[in-house]
This record gives C-alpha cells, sequence and structure tokens, in this order.
C-alpha cells in the first residue's frame, strides 16, 4: 500500500464517520505568541479547546504538517542520526469537540488499524495513564477496561505522567493518554524478547504510531487540576511511522515517503544508499530537511536571522553542511530536491507544487550565500590553525564556528582530525549552555490564570464602524516580561483593532467616571482580542467607555489601503508572478515585501508610484463585504496568500473591481482620496526572490516630499544657485576624480621615496634584514604596498614600521620569504604584542600582519617594545 493511498484511506474511515475533513494550516503561525510553528495536528483547534470560538463541526479530521526542532527526542542536531525522528512530518489526526469520547475513540483506532490497515493485532501494545500522586489522579482504568476489548491484558501497560498525561503547555486544557505502538522486530527478536519490555524505551523497531489524547481537565498556573464542562478528543498519528508499518520497512526512511528523494540524492551523489553510515545519514538528514525548509517557505517565512526564519536558515545549512563534508556537494544542490518534492505532494499540499519556481529560487540562493559562508568559516579554521599555541582548538573558538558560521560541532572536529588537531569539546558544551541559558532569559515570561469577571464568553471586534464602545470586561490576567507587569484585558466588544494582517495593533484608553487607562497595545491571541494595560481597574464589574487614538488608526488605514493599492499597481507594472510575501502598517509607513527576482528599475518605480496617485486622485470608493463565502470570493478576483489560514467565510476589500480585490481583515479608507498622497521611500532586496518596498502617505509623505525640496534648497545655495544644477554637481563629482587620480601618483612618488629612504637605513644583523622605523602616511594602503615593496626586495627582511596614518597609530610587520621559512619569527604573534603600546589589537598572517588602535604617542613605545622582542628570539 503506497503512502497517498494510507493517507486517503485515513481520511476516508473518518468522514464516513461523520467526520468534516479540513485542509491542513500552514507551518507558519501567525497569532499564537507562544509557537513559531505548527509542531502538532491540534494547533489549529487550540481556541476551540480554548473556548474562544465555536468549531465548524463537532467531529473534524485531517492530515497536518508539523515542524518539531526542540523539544523531547526533537533536537535538530540528532535527526537524520536515527531512522524515525523528522523535523517536518504529516500528523494524521480525528477531533471531538464535546462529542464522542474514549469509547469511539478507541473502538474506532483499533478498527482502522487492524482491519482497514490490516496490521498485526499481536503486533500491537497500548499505554494508558497509570495515576499520579502529585495530582491526585487515578489509574485511567476507563481506557484500560476498554482496551481490554481488544487486547490481552498483557498487551495494556500503564505509562508515568511523562508519557501518558498529555498538556497544552504549562497551563491550560490536558488530560490522560493512550498510545499504541507497534513492534517491527523479526520473529526471532520477538521470541527472545516480548515487545512490551520495549515500549518507550527508544527502540527503532517498538514505537509509538498513534496518541489518543482525552481531554476532561483544565491546568491552573498554580498547577491545580479543574475539570472541564465539555470532554474532547484528539489523536495524533505519524503518518510517516504509520507507512513505516503498514510497507513493512524498520526505518521510516525507507517508505516511498522519502525514497524517492533520497535515491536522487544517492544517485548525484555517486554512492549507494546502505553502504557508509556517514553517507547514510548525509541523504536521510538532506532528504528531510528539504520538506521542512521547502514547506516552510511556502507557507510565507523566508530564512533570515531571527526568530522562525533562522530556524529555516539553520536546519537547510545542516543539510546544506552534511552534503559539503559527506557527499561531496560543493555546489548549490538542496534545490534540487524542491521539484520531487512538489511532484510527490502536490495532490494533498498543493502549496509548493503551485510556488515550484519561487521556492527553488529562495533555496538556491540561501545555498549559495551558505556556501560563501562555509568558505569564510574555512578561512577562519586556517587562520586559527595558524595561531594555536598548543594542538588544541578551544571551546569558545569552536562555538564560535558554530554561531558565527554556522558550523556545527561535528564538522569543526571532522575538519580538526584531518589537520591534527583536537577540540576542546567541554568547553565548546559549556559554551552551548550559556547560549541557551540567555536566550531562555530574553523569552521568560510568566503568565497568570485569567480571572473571570462576567460570565460572557464572546468578545466582539465593532471597530469596522466605531471607534469607542461602552463595554463590560469579561476577564483579565496578569503577565510578567522582562521584569515589567502588565496585564491583559478582554471585554465584551471592543473596537480597538487587535495587530494582525500586518497592521498594527490600536491604542487608546479605557474610561469610567472614576478612572482613566490607557490601552498600550491590542493583541491577538488565537482568535481573543487582548488589551495590553499597565494597571487594573480598581473597579471591575463596571461598564467601560473604551476609545481608541482615533489620529493613529486615521494614519494606519491610509497606509493600510495604500499597501492594495501598491499590490495591485506592482502587479500591473511587473507581471502577475507578483505576489505579498509579508507587510507592516503602522501610522509612519508602510512596508511591503513581494515576490519579485530583480531589482526595480528607476522607471517602474516611477511607473508603480503613479498609479497609486492616480488610484488615489479617482477617490474610489470602498467596497467591503463580509462573509462571502471563500470560493465566491476567489470568484471576484480575490488572491488567498500562501501561508494564510482562511475560513469558510471571508471579508473582501475592494478598490475598483478591475484594480483591487483582496482578502483582508483590516481596516481601510472609505475613500481612496483619504490617503492624500503616495510617495516610495526604498526599494530593496530582503532574500532570494523577495523584493521590499517602503512608502509613505499623507503626512508623512508630505513631509518626506518638503525635506527632499529643503535639501535640494540648501544645495542650490551652496552651489551659488546655477542654472542647470545637475551639470553642476556632475562636473564637481569629475573635478574630484580628476584631483584624486592627480593625488593617488603624488602618494605613490611620496610612498617610493619613503620605501627607498627605509631600504637605506636597513642593517643587516644576525641573518637578517632589520628595518625599524616610525613612518607618516595618508592611508593604510601605502604602508602596505611600501611593505610589500620591501619584501620583495630582501628576501630575508624584518620590518616593522610604527606608523602614523592620517593621525591614527598602525604597527605593520613584515617577513621575508628566507626568514619566515625558518620560523623564527611570527608576524601575528610579533604585532599582537607591539598593539598594546598604542591601545590597540590586530593579526594576520605568520609573513604579514597589521594593528591598529587609539593611542598615536604610543608609537616610539612600539619600537622599543620591537627591540626587546627581537633580542628575546634572538
Amino acid at each position: 500500500m503506497n503512502s497517498s493511498t494510507i493517507r486517503r484511506k485515513f481520511l476516508d474511515f473518518f468522514e464516513n464517520k461523520g467526520h468534516k475533513i479540513v485542509p491542513s494550516a500552514p507551518l507558519v503561525l501567525r497569532n499564537d505568541p507562544t509557537l513559531l510553528f505548527t509542531n502538532s495536528g491540534m494547533v489549529q483547534f487550540k481556541d476551540y479547546f480554548l473556548g474562544n470560538s465555536v468549531p465548524k463541526s463537532k467531529r473534524i479530521a485531517d492530515t497536518q504538517k508539523c515542524l518539531r526542532v526542540s523539544g523531547k527526542h526533537n533536537d535538530l542536531e540528532d535527526v537524520g542520526l536515527d531512522t524515525y525522528h523528522h523535523t517536518m512530518f504529516e500528523m494524521l489526526g480525528n477531533w471531538s469537540f464535546g462529542d464522542y469520547f474514549k469509547k469511539e475513540a478507541i473502538a474506532w483506532a483499533w478498527e482502522l488499524l487492524t482491519e482497514v490497515y490490516q496490521l498485526p493485532k499481536d503486533r500491537l501494545y497500548v499505554t494508558v495513564f497509570g495515576g499520579d500522586q502529585g495530582d491526585n489522579l487515578p489509574v485511567d482504568d476507563e481506557s484500560k477496561n476498554l482496551w481490554k476489548l481488544f487486547l490481552d491484558e498483557e498487551r495494556i501497560l500503564h505509562g508515568s505522567k511523562k508519557d501518558n498525561f498529555w498538556e497544552m503547555g504549562e497551563q491550560g486544557p490536558c488530560g490522560p493518554c493512550s498510545e499504541i505502538h507497534i513492534d517491527l522486530r523479526s520473529e526471532e527478536e520477538v521470541k527472545n524478547k516480548p515487545g512490551n519490555a520495549l515500549v518507550n524505551s527508544d527502540h527503532p523497531q517498538v514505537v509509538e504510531i498513534w496518541n489518543l489524547v482525552f481531554i476532561q481537565f483544565n491546568r491552573l498556573a498554580s498547577g491545580v487540576l479543574e475539570s472541564l464542562p465539555d470532554k474532547h478528543v484528539d489523536t495524533g498519528m505519524g503518518f510517516e511511522r504509520l507507512c513505516m508499518a503498514i510497507q513493512g520497512k524498520t526505518s521510516n526512511y525507507d517508505t516511498d515517503v522519502f525514497r524517492p528523494l533520497m535515491d536522487f540524492i544517492a544517485k548525484e551523489a555517486n554512492v549507494t544508499y546502505g553502504v557508509e553510515i556517514k553517507n547514510d545519514i548525509a541523504i536521510r538528514v538532506m532528504a528531510d530537511h528539504i520538506r521542512a525548509v521547502a514547506f516552510t517557505i511556502a507557507d510565507g517565512q523566508l530564512p533570515s536571522n531571527t526568530g522562525a526564519g533562522y530556524v529555516i536558515r539553520r536546519i537547510l545549512r545542516r543539510a546544506v553542511r552534511y552534503g559539503f563534508s559527506y557527499l561531496n556537494f560543493k555546489e548549490p544542490f538542496m534545490y534540487k530536491l524542491v521539484p520531487i518534492l512538489a511532484s510527490q505532494l502536490k495532490d494533498v499540499f498543493p502549496e509548493l507544487h503551485q510556488q515550484l519556481d519561487y521556492v527553488s529560487r529562495v533555496v538556491h540562493e540561501e545555498e549559495i550565500s551558505f556556501l560563501r559562508t562555509l568558505e569564510k568559516g574555512l578561512k577562519r579554521l586556517d587562520s586559527i590553525n595558524n595561531d594555536l599555541k598548543d594542538e588544541t582548538i578551544t571551546g569558545e573558538v569552536a562555538f564560535e564556528l558554530y554561531d558565527t558560521y554556522g558550523f556545527p560541532f561535528d564538522l569543526t572536529s571532522l575538519i580538526a582530525r584531518e589537520r591534527g588537531l583536537s577540540i576542546d569539546e567541554k568547553g565548546f558544551t559549556e559554551e552551548m549552555k550559556k547560549q541557551k541559558s540567555r536566550s531562555r532569559a530574553d523569552a521568560v515570561k510568566e503568565t497568570g490564570d485569567w480571572t473571570l469577571v462576567n460570565d460572557e464568553q464572546k468578545t466582539e471586534f465593532i471597530g469596522y464602524e466605531n471607534l469607542e464602545s461602552v463595554s463590560r470586561l469579561i476577564k483579565y490576567r496578569k503577565i510578567k516580561q522582562k521584569n515589567r507587569e502588565l496585564f491583559q484585558l478582554v471585554f465584551d466588544k471592543t473596537p480597538f483593532y487587535a495587530e494582525s494582517g500586518g497592521q498594527v495593533g490600536d491604542i487608546g484608553v479605557m474610561e469610567s467616571k472614576d478612572e482613566k487607562i490607557y490601552i498600550l497595545d491590542t493583541k491577538k491571541e488565537n482568535e481573543l482580542i487582548v488589551h495590553l494595560t499597565e494597571k487594573l481597574p480598581s473597579t471591575l464589574d463596571l461598564e467601560w467607555n473604551l476609545k481608541i487614538d482615533s489620529s493613529k488608526r486615521r494614519l494606519n488605514m491610509n497606509n493600510h489601503s495604500a499597501t492594495h493599492l501598491l499590490h495591485a499597481a506592482l502587479r500591473q507594472v511587473l507581471g502577475k508572478h507578483v505576489e505579498q510575501k509579508g507587510s507592516l502598517v503602522n501610522e509612519k509607513m508602510l512596508r511591503f515585501d513581494f515576490s519579485h527576482f530583480a531589482a526595480m528599475t528607476d522607471e517602474e518605480l516611477k511607473k508603480v508610484e503613479g498609479i497609486v496617485n492616480r488610484k488615489v486622485r479617482e477617490n474610489i470608493e470602498l467596497n467591503e463585504q463580509r462573509n462571502v463565502p471563500i470560493e465566491k470570493a476567489k470568484g471576484l478576483g480575490a488572491m488567498a496568500l500562501f501561508g494564510e489560514k482562511y475560513g469558510d467565510f471571508v471579508r473582501v476589500i475592494i478598490f475598483d473591481p478591475q484594480f483591487s480585490v483582496e482578502l483582508c481583515g483590516g481596516t481601510h479608507v472609505p475613500f481612496t482620496g483619504s490617503i492624500g498622497l503616495f510617495k516610495i521611500v526604498s526599494e530593496s532586496s530582503v532574500a532570494a526572490g523577495v523584493r521590499r518596498i517602503e512608502a509613505v502617505t499623507a503626512d508623512g509623505a508630505e513631509q518626506f516630499v518638503n525635506e527632499g525640496l529643503a535639501v535640494l534648497g540648501e544645495l542650490k545655495s551652496v552651489l551659488k544657485h546655477p542654472k542647470d544644477i545637475l551639470a553642476t554637481a556632475k562636473s564637481l563629482v569629475d573635478e574630484k576624480h580628476v584631483l584624486e587620480k592627480k593625488l593617488e601618483v603624488l602618494y605613490q612618488v611620496q610612498a617610493n621615496a619613503l620605501k627607498d629612504q627605509l631600504a637605506g637605513n636597513a642593517s643587516k644583523s644576525n641573518g637578517h634584514t632589520l628595518i625599524s622605523e616610525r613612518v607618516s602616511v595618508p592611508n593604510s594602503d601605502t604602508l602596505k604596498n611600501i611593505a610589500y615593496a620591501l619584501r620583495n626586495q630582501f628576501d630575508d627582511l624584518l620590518l616593522i614600521l610604527a606608523a602614523d596614518v592620517d593621525g591614527k597609530p598602525q604597527v605593520t610587520v613584515m617577513i621575508g620569504d628566507k626568514l619566515a621559512a625558518s620560523n623564527k619569527f611570527h608576524a601575528g604573534n610579533l604585532v599582537r604584542e607591539l598593539a598594546k603600546e598604542i591601545d590597540g589589537g590586530g593579526g594576520g598572517q605568520p609573513f604579514f600582519a597589521t594593528a591598529g588602535g587609539k593611542n598615536l604617542a604610543g608609537l616610539d613605545k612600539v619600537l622599543e617594545k620591537a627591540k626587546e622582542l627581537i633580542n628575546h628570539y634572538i
């Protein structure tokens, strides 16, 4: 049974059991501050469990793309070393929201596994929660008795709280779970040792395939458990492991989920999988990692140096490193895997196939960039090698290579071994611990329990029509972040727009007859609109007058509507391949990221700006349509952005149906004329295949233009008001170039004279030609050229120059070929000692090194110290 059939049978099975089949949510999360990525099937349903929204159906099933790079069994550096853990994986799941519970979930799981998939019953084991004294919870006998209908009791094992009690986080919905494990070992191995002794023991062939979670409690911040009014079922089955079991394999990587990718890698590397363990690990790493990287980019997250983007960059670089080190891929290769992956999964996850060229080019550019960094890292290793006092690379240096150049410890270790060096692994581990401690400290956020003030559970956003409202507080909680105490407030209705879709959250005030509290920000936590304040109301159960800062909102609206006009104009000028890849809208400016693979020309920017301003002057009325069926919205011409999660009904924003139609939840101007003026400030590259435009509107655009005119006026004044200011400026630049060339000639004449003078002052001493002088030169290049010219003249040269370089101290040490071969002197070591006299530092190669500093008065001491050091070496 191939993987596509296995997936289809799962979804068909639960559809026949009355479940609504829903699509996978994007891997990248937009409104959940607790997670960077979707890491389990239940993430897109959190609001249902938390009671923040009502499910579209009480029974749901899907296959969800998940990404895990940390936590239990999921350290990124371990993926590929074994045969069953991954970064990205599919999770098949079925859910019940207050409908069926343990009886049906257990019976259906057994039916699907043994009757539909026909897995051998005598190879299956289950675990149930064995109770916990700390939480005062008994054994989950209900689940145990239900399992007895299908299995002998010796196949039903008690599990610990760690393995068999599922929790969303430190607080929130939770409950006991029942895991289903399968023993895939040979008959002989099973006879020697029964499978029940290997369950949850990290055996590669005795693995968990399905977890049935029974959510019936809520954990408070105090740690206390309270029963939920409704009981829910949340199940997750690892698709790759299921395929391994059904296809009779002993490794996830041997299934048809991975083999097309792995076979291609092996063929291109000219190796055979299964022969050499290091090659096998590299092939597994590359096949696994391209799935995580490609789908995350397709879902809207570009590689970067922060947050989720940094995680993706790390994953891709790890794969490139393995290919580089073990399979001899010295040129970009990972991008070649994207078409294979897209073709494999186009029917279930079509977003990658639809963006194939874009994702491939992003991966390709990232590889090129990292291979350059890798080259720099190897040069840094060469430098380290030259400077080592013994044969050991310190932990600090190994960590620098990891942190700055992306070298994992194993790569540094491999290169070090090739060069006859060792590494201080303990020191490296300590540096890693320090970094993790710093990261944890930065991320610490203490969150209290919600305190209910009113029974009303639903919160309504009324900010499209209203800038203020009379509202009641539903609940609040205290949070502490970076030693600052804040409060999160939720109201029954609010005009405050919560940050989402690139638009920042509203600020404003909440007022009663006795109190006024400033609302500092508004965020969306899943589907909950949360208002942030520094103070808790003294009286909670009152009616509050909520007022947003209308001036800031108006400017936000100008910039948000302008992004829609900009998007449409870009597609008109550059082509239909242009798609939004990110945005930021606040009261000061707008930032718009879009797919395009070349810098825009001045002419293209001028055209785009002209189109937007024409649409502004046309004063087009906003056509806002709410609760539009998603397919109807697409029929109107609205684009569904990749990486965004849309419901069955959406809001459509139209500024001329022939020009701009978008799905959007943000706030907008009633007429485009309100935008006033649109000016592009900059156009730049964000990442491979992604450009960024920053622009201003209304008051900001007026200020931008006025500042430009003011500078132009000052320039005219400086140039004595010429008739043609551009011609005058060009003439001045040309004159400057002529003078610079003349100055270069003069510098060269002076340098030659100084070189001859220094050569004439050279003295022979102990088998070398010594030149140790204080000099003045106009720039560092002149000093370097003199040093190399003297090296060409004397093969036994020992040159030490204490230089005044345009008022700044610099030390240069140069050693001739013959003297360098004797290893008597090391330029880098000498210059480091001499630099101390000018309060500076530096380094370089064994034969040439330089150092800069702050203390010009120390140059004479440099020469004195040089004399001492030379005598010491001799």
